[in-house]
C-alpha cells in the first residue's frame, strides 16, 4: 500500500490521472490493449478531467463501471451511465464500455465479460462510510460473484443528498447493482482518489482499523498493488492523529 498526499483536488486528480495513464499505456505497448474501472461520484471529478487529457490510445481500451441504482433511468441526474457518458465515454474514443444498466439481468453479461481478461487497473472510490462501489457496510467479504443486489443503508443515502444526486434520503432508491468486493480486488492496480474534509473520517478508519467488513475499504489494504490519493482536507485526520500508515 501507498498514500499519497496533494495539496487539493486539482493536484490530486492530475497525479491520479498521470499514474493510471502510465499503467494503461504500459499495458497497450506490452499487450496491444488495457482495461480499467471507473468509480463515479462527486469524488472523482477532477481525476476523469485529468485522465481524459492524457495521452493514451483510448481506442485499445475497454472500460468498466462499478455500480447503478435499481431501476433508475439513465436520464436522471443521478444515473451513473449518465455520469460516465457525460464525464467520459463521450470525451474519449473507447474500444468498448460496458455499463452497469441498473437491472439485475445485466449481471451475466457484464461477468462473462469482466472475466474475459484481467482488469489492469480500477479506480475506486471511499464513500463517506467507507463503502467500495455500493457494498456498505457491513459488505459482502465472502461472495465470489463478479455483481451482486446490494441494500444501500441510510449513510450511503444521506451522502448521495448532500451531493446534489436526489432531493431527499426517501428519494434514493433502496437497491443497487454493485461490483462485489472480491472482483474490486482482482484489479492488478486499484487506485482510490478521496479528496474532501467529508472523507477524512472514511479514510481515517480505513488506514486505522485492521480487516472488517463493517469499513469494507479496510480490504484495499490487503491489494498487492494499492494506491490511495488523499488532498489535505480528506487526510486531516490521519494527520492530527498521527495515524501510521
Amino acid at each position: 500500500m501507498e498514500i499519497r498526499i496533494c495539496k487539493d483536488p486539482s493536484e490530486l486528480g492530475k497525479s491520479a490521472a498521470g499514474y493510471v495513464a502510465g499503467i494503461l499505456n504500459e499495458c497497450i505497448e506490452k499487450k496491444g490493449s488495457a482495461r480499467i474501472v471507473l468509480s463515479t461520484g462527486a469524488s472523482q471529478f477532477d481525476t476523469l478531467d485529468a485522465l481524459i487529457k492524457e495521452k493514451v490510445d483510448w481506442s485499445r481500451v475497454e472500460m468498466f463501471h462499478l455500480d447503478e441504482y435499481i431501476n433508475i433511468d439513465e436520464t436522471h441526474k443521478a444515473s451513473f451511465r449518465k455520469y460516465l457518458r457525460e464525464k467520459f465515454i463521450s470525451k474519449v474514443n473507447l474500444k468498448k464500455a460496458y455499463l452497469v444498466d441498473g437491472t439485475e439481468s445485466c449481471i451475466t453479461t457484464l461477468t462473462e465479460e469482466i472475466r474475459k481478461a484481467p482488469v489492469d487497473v480500477g479506480l475506486i472510490g471511499i464513500g463517506e462510510n467507507a463503502h467500495i462501489a455500493f457494498n456498505d457496510p457491513p459488505a459482502d467479504f465472502d461472495t465470489k460473484e463478479a455483481y451482486i443486489v446490494v441494500n444501500l443503508n441510510d449513510a450511503c443515502k444521506r451522502q448521495q443528498v448532500r451531493e446534489g444526486w436526489f432531493g431527499s434520503v426517501d428519494e434514493v432508491p433502496k437497491q443497487a447493482v454493485s461490483m462485489s468486493v472480491y472482483q474490486i480486488m482482482q484489479c492488478e492496480h486499484i487506485v482510490s482518489c478521496v479528496p474532501y474534509a467529508v472523507k477524512a473520517k472514511a479514510v481515517a478508519d480505513t488506514l486505522a482499523n485492521d480487516l472488517t467488513n463493517n469499513i469494507p475499504a479496510t480490504m484495499l489494504k490487503k491489494h498487492k498493488n494499492f494506491i490511495l490519493y488523499v488532498d489535505m482536507d480528506s487526510a486531516k485526520d490521519i494527520i492530527s492523529n498521527n495515524i501510521v500508515y
